[in-house]
């Protein structure tokens, strides 16, 4: 239990910012239920992928609605959000009326080091162009008012278990 009276944790933030990494530890941390959004429209609807080629963005968009209305009526669970949730002010209406919203923030070049490491994850097509870290940057400016209306957690140069720590002494505080 947290000393905020806030009923879950929300992390939101950039692909590659360690939402999912960040959001394990601070639930097992917590002794809470980790969920990702991300991973429950996966099981529900299939590959993210595959929903934007056969259905388009639109129903995805409609999907992370309809998901961020069913993971805010959960109680002691912290959720990662996919990078774009919260941005939408449906989803972000929802999840701050049963949590508190973290946005973990790091420079482009951070994000793109970080996701061309991380080989075992999903395929990013944003890598895939000649300049990632422009492209990185130019979104991260493009979505700068939305990412802004929620507390900050910079991560760059700090340990996953050095941010779970700082998120659980915020909440406690």
């Amino acid at each position: 239990m947290t000393g905020s009276g806030d009923l879950n944790v929300v992390l939101t933030g950039f692909m590659g910012t360690g939402k999912t990494t960040v959001g394990r530890l601070v639930a097992r941390d917590l002794g809470w239920t980790f969920v990702d959004t991300d991973d429950v429209i996966v099981v529900r609807h299939g590959p993210i992928d595959v929903i934007f080629a056969e259905q388009g963005e639109d129903a995805f968009r409609a999907l992370e609605r309809e998901t961020a209305a069913d993971v805010a009526r959960s109680r002691h669970h912290v959720i990662a959000t996919g990078g774009r949730m919260l941005l939408d002010p449906a989803n972000a209406d929802a999840l701050t009326a049963t949590g508190r919203v973290f946005c973990l923030a790091a420079s482009a070049d951070e994000i793109v080091r970080r996701l061309r490491a991380d080989v075992d994850g999903p395929v990013r097509p944003l890598l895939a162009g000649d300049d990632p870290a422009s492209a990185v940057a130019r979104l991260l400016n493009e979505r700068a008012a939305g990412y802004g209306q929620f507390e900050q957690v910079h991560t760059a140069g700090r340990s996953p278990q050095d941010i779970a720590t700082d998120i659980i002494d915020r909440l406690e505080a």
